[in-house]
């Protein structure tokens, strides 16, 4: 693998996680990834609830999670309460309504703020894979293992890529205000 995959190889890991961490911003309609890995205590261990139930999106603004095992609803009702997300579950029979509330405004910059605050994240990550690249290739040419022109097509390739997945991180970032604008 050669230095450049490598580079996009991480810079793509930074950005996937930045999509994860921005299912748990909140949006003006339910999202199952907002509680699909919170950890449930069942049969004396801690498991995802995506494992133990299916979570489904009946109504804009509520989820249904329907336990694979019916007895564990009540657990699932409890963790979702402890996981202190602002939204309301309520064991109905054998599954769980977890319901979110409308969003106010100051909410929503809230969520806004969030947002803005993980997209800096994902950017300091992906300037620090540039700057760790750029380290390395200087070695390289310190060390009498690389001419010039290498280093210098090495660095503005690298730089390129910084910015496209910057952008990406700008983009994905801005589809998320606009859900969290929605009402």
């Amino acid at each position: 693998m050669n230095m450049q995959d490598q580079i996009k190889a991480k810079m793509t890991a930074a950005i996937e996680h930045f999509k994860v961490e921005l299912q748990n911003i909140r949006t003006g309609s339910a999202n199952p990834g907002m509680i699909e890995n919170l950890t449930v205590e069942v049969y004396g261990s801690p498991m995802r609830l995506k494992e133990i139930g299916s979570i489904s999106k009946p109504e804009p603004r509520q989820l249904l999670v329907t336990p694979y095992d019916p007895h564990h609803a009540g657990t699932i009702n409890t963790a979702i309460l402890k996981a202190n997300l602002g939204i309301t579950p309520m064991v109905d029979g054998k599954a769980v309504r977890v319901t979110f509330p409308m969003m106010t405004d100051d909410f929503r910059k809230k969520m806004i703020k969030l947002c803005h605050e993980e997209k800096e994240k994902v950017k300091i990550v992906i300037r620090n894979i540039r700057r760790e690249a750029n380290d390395l290739i200087r070695k390289l040419k310190a060390n009498g293992e690389v001419a010039e022109d290498v280093l210098k097509k090495q660095e503005k390739l690298t730089q390129d890529l910084t910015d496209e997945y910057c952008k990406k991180a700008d983009e994905i970032a801005d589809k998320k205000e606009k859900e969290i604008s929605t009402i």
